[in-house]
């Protein structure tokens, strides 16, 4: 089967560790998108997996052979990076041909993959242009069937998205939606910093912070359930609103107090070890609602108000010092600046972490 093994992978250059023994599993026709902030190793552990970067320790597995000293034009993979990489000089049908080219494979199956790749990808009636004939969304498409006719066993995308416009960006991501679908036993690993495209791809998210992985799962999961403070704020957009609290009753069901006195509920077992201890309250924007009535979580100054139509940001001040709470409310909201607002959730989404950042939840 043409899934990956990492069992203790590491990186270091000289002195410097940037891969800290990781551990995963990736199966065969697995869409796995690695996430993390600049800086994380995400493209760093993309690049080991194509043999671009040697190993420093640890087991790298593809199709169940060890691979950790075999080159990467043997390892049966293919990559697309963030810049198109074309030939200026050759035809999109010269571009998407010349790796089996150089592979000495023969003129009739050359023909056959090229134009195969290019139906896949909506490129048949471009194949005599040149790149510079092309909008940055075909150029992508290009590079993205020059490594379909190689026929990999694993597809590896280094944010291959990032060059492009907004709308290029929708439109191309639909495509390797649509790709993946069209060859579902092909394995492919995506590296992007844009949790939308994480989201919306993605079989399973692996999310990477320091050479570690924090957390490992569906994008639901991440979304609804995430281990820790770092994936729960990196997952959603905005961000997850977390104020400072205590925990003044541990058990089947936890008492936090909130900076500001407030006292809520939540059904979330905690051990009687935890009583008065620190924690974090979490809630995410979308989950906040306008509280009508005395029952609300908390009440702030509104600062800013973002309308941008289908949703209204509010970023409320006076709960938590130097840092808003965002509100993300639907539709079209008649509320201004410097108005006092209550609010209040769902105590079913409500999350709450440790004063280490572990989820209580997991």
């Amino acid at each position: 089967m043409a899934g990956l093994q990492l069992k203790n992978i590491r990186k270091s250059y000289g002195a410097v560790d940037v891969i800290h023994g990781i551990d995963l599993d990736i199966k065969q026709g697995e869409f796995v998108v690695f996430v993390g902030p600049s800086g994380c190793g995400k493209s760093t552990l993309l690049r080991m997996i194509a043999g671009l970067e040697e190993i420093s320790g640890g087991e790298m597995y593809i199709a169940e052979r060890l691979v950790n000293d075999v080159p990467p034009s043997q390892r049966g993979i293919a990559m697309v990076f963030q810049s198109y990489a074309l030939y200026p000089h050759m035809t999109v049908y010269d571009n998407m041909a010349f790796g089996m080219r150089i592979a000495k494979e023969s003129k009739e199956e050359i023909d056959r993959r090229v134009r195969s790749a290019a139906d896949i990808l909506q490129l048949t009636k471009y194949l005599d242009r040149l790149p510079k004939a092309l909008s940055g969304g075909q150029r992508q498409r290009v590079a993205i069937g020059r490594a379909i006719c190689r026929d990999p066993k694993v597809f590896l995308f280094d944010e291959p998205l990032s060059n492009l416009d907004a709308a290029l960006r929708v439109a191309t991501r639909i495509e390797i939606a649509k790709l993946s679908e069209s060859m579902p036993d092909t394995t492919m690993i995506y590296v992007t910093h844009d949790q939308v495209e994480a989201m919306t791809l993605a079989d399973r998210i692996v999310v990477l912070s320091g050479g570690h992985i924090e957390q490992v799962g569906p994008p639901l999961e991440l979304y609804e359930r995430p281990a820790n403070l770092f994936v729960a704020q990196f997952i959603g957009s905005p961000a997850m609103n977390v104020i400072p609290a205590k925990i003044t009753a541990a058990g089947p069901q936890t008492t936090v107090t909130l900076t500001g006195g407030k006292s809520v509920t939540l059904d979330i077992p905690t051990p009687a070890s935890e009583n008065g201890k620190a924690a974090s309250f979490g809630i995410r924007p979308e989950d906040l609602q306008i509280a009508t009535d005395e029952n609300f979580l908390f009440e702030g100054t509104v600062a800013i108000v973002e309308a941008l139509g289908e949703v209204t940001l509010l970023y409320i001040e006076g709960l938590v010092d130097g840092q808003p709470i965002i509100a993300k409310l639907p539709g079209i909201l008649d509320i201004k600046r410097g108005q006092k607002v209550r609010f209040t959730g769902d105590k079913a989404k409500l999350h709450m972490f440790n004063s280490e950042g572990r989820s209580y939840r997991s």
